[in-house]
């Protein structure tokens, strides 16, 4: 995370400087003010005839010093700004590209609610961290220690008095930093918890709705709300007892300094300007120890954030590139040998146990099976969003785990059951697939899709916008948008992950005719759990609680097959005849 800071370690430079000049102009305002006092007021050097000339000369000087000062602060503050939040941009940026890069597991360990979390709160965090740094802590220390060394300076009585105090003063701020800091890992992890919930919430409205679970939700919405805000009144109690105790100490040496300087005002040894000037010291140590609550509170969540971020950029993607770059005479070729596969974070229970088959270029292939004989961890394997436990996939006659990931999924475009819309017009979300199509290549891709005609049926046509998530698009509205994306990639290899499940019959056989006419040299996967969507592909592969079970044309499963014959008949029955 450190090394983004190479690249604006000028500014981290440049903020404390100026903040050495504004500290600097604070330190020297009492002395002046002694003079002030002590001369041009009560005249002591001049037999105790005050100097009115000398009041002014010395209050222009404390004005320009004052304002030197402030031009100092600002320009800290500009500095100060630009190195922590060009920093935090860098390693937000950095953290969003490694997400990006991990694969599926990875991302199900995290939790998307944590990632948001991270990349979002946690990197605020470290760039308050950065902020208080190079500039808070700066001051902090100087005038801790700038006062201690002016107040020892005025008289050294003065200097004892200090010396009894801070031991206390800095073992108190220590217990309360110690006993606080352990509670900021939890914080951010309740954080998690409550980003979690309020995602599901959001993106499962409509569920959340038609169950009537909003009071359910809401509970379960106010239970991590309140975990969080106990957490933090935990974290800041503690720091709440640290700043009347500290003042307490503070006022009890500043009275004792009082005391002792008035002894020595009356026995000549003191002036009543140097008086003053101390309790200014004092005041201005007391408020750095006040500041420095607030940095260790920025400093151990900044720590705190600064382990959870290392966590997301010390962590190397699972499925790495190979150093084939995709170039090959075979065009859509996939073979599957000896194939078995369980996910890293189950039990251990194969998924997909010992599949073998192979799916010709221009082929279209279907896959049935029920739900959760395999069929989507089958066709995962194909584009590497997994990889096999066991066995191996090749693609156009080369392993899948050889080639560069960009040049592998660069072959294959994907349509999903749930269809991922974003945020933009309908034309967006289609180019999306080909950021170089032109329009007449959408329109093309739409119309394949059976899109067109209910687009173009929308008063803005093509840029009608989307609502979050698809919102504003039927079930099967979104499905044909998110097909037209997939086809407009113009990849070699197609795949269908039950994609058409929310088409009726009707669109979905001109789908299919389309399909064939206009992507013939294309290779089809169909995945499906209903035969009409299947039986008239080339072949078609029956996967039975993770094992193929046959693969063969529909007349042939028909005849040979009980299984595919008892879906058949469970679903076509009364609709056709037998073969």
């Amino acid at each position: 995370m450190y090394k983004f800071l190479k690249k604006f370690w000028l500014f981290g430079l440049i903020a404390p400087l100026f903040m050495l000049g504004e500290v600097s102009m604070d330190l020297i305002q009492p002395r002046m003010m002694r003079i002030i006092i002590d001369d041009g007021v009560l005249g002591l050097n001049n037999s105790n005839v005050g100097d009115l000339s000398l009041i002014i000369e010395m209050g222009i000087k404390m004005i320009g010093i004052v304002a030197l000062g402030g031009i100092s602060g600002v320009l800290s503050g500009v500095f100060a700004n630009i190195f922590s939040q060009n920093w935090g941009n860098e390693i937000r940026k950095a953290c969003f590209k490694n997400v990006m890069n991990f694969s599926f597991e990875q991302t199900d360990r995290f939790s998307t609610g944590s990632l948001i979390t991270r990349i979002t709160n946690d990197v605020t965090q470290i760039q308050n961290l950065a902020a208080q740094c190079v500039r808070g802590f700066v001051r902090t220390s100087l005038l801790f220690f700038g006062g201690i060394y002016c107040v020892s300076s005025l008289n050294l009585k003065f200097g004892v008095v200090l010396a009894c105090v801070l031991p206390f003063v800095i073992f108190s701020v220590m217990f309360f930093i110690l006993k606080a800091a352990p509670f900021f890992d939890i914080l951010q992890a309740k954080l998690d918890r409550l980003n979690n919930v309020l995602r599901e919430n959001v993106s499962g409205a409509r569920v959340v709705k038609a169950y009537v679970k909003e009071d359910y939700e809401l509970k379960r919405f106010e239970k991590a709300n309140n975990e969080l805000v106990d957490t933090q009144l935990r974290v800041l109690k503690f720091f709440s007892y640290m700043s009347p105790i500290s003042n307490m100490l503070f006022n009890i040496a500043t009275v004792v300094i009082i005391k002792l300087g008035a002894i020595d005002v009356q026995n000549a040894a003191a002036t009543p300007g140097s008086i003053m000037a101390a309790v200014t010291y004092i005041s201005q140590i007391m408020h750095s120890v006040m500041m420095l609550s607030n940095i260790f509170q920025t400093v151990s969540r900044g720590k705190a954030s600064g382990k959870r971020l290392n966590e997301i950029l010390n962590t190397q993607p699972i499925i790495k590139d190979g150093d084939f770059d995709g170039n090959t005479e075979i065009k859509g070729k996939i073979e599957f040998k000896s194939v078995s596969f369980s996910y890293p974070q189950g039990n251990g229970e194969l998924v997909l146990d010992d599949i073998s088959f192979s799916v010709n270029p221009g082929e279209t292939f279907g896959i049935l099976g029920s739900t959760g004989s395999g069929k989507t961890s089958l066709i995962s394997l194909i584009p590497r969003f997994y990889d096999t436990s066991s066995g191996s996939v090749y693609v156009d006659g080369i392993d899948v785990k050889n080639y560069k990931l960009n040049a592998l999924r660069s072959k294959i475009a994907v349509a999903l059951q749930r269809s991922e819309l974003f945020s933009v017009s309908i034309k967006e979300n289609i180019k999306w697939g080909s950021a170089f199509a032109d329009d007449e290549e959408i329109e093309s891709s739409a119309k394949t899709a059976q899109a067109y005609e209910f687009i173009t049926a929308k008063a803005e046509g093509f840029e009608t916008m989307v609502g979050e998530k698809g919102m504003s698009l039927s079930g099967g509205q979104k499905q044909r948008v998110a097909i037209a994306r997939a086809l407009i990639k113009n990849a070699e290899i197609l795949i269908f992950d039950d994609s058409t499940s929310a088409l009726d019959l009707k669109t979905e056989a001109k789908l299919y005719k389309a399909l064939k006419e206009n992507y013939e040299s294309v290779t089809k996967i169909i995945i499906a759990q209903r035969i009409a969507s299947v039986k008239d592909a080339d072949r078609i592969a029956v996967i039975d609680n993770g094992k193929l079970s046959a693969c063969a044309d529909h007349k042939t499963l028909l005849a040979e097959n009980e299984i595919y014959r008892d879906i058949y008949e469970s679903q076509l029955k009364g609709e056709a005849k037998l073969g």
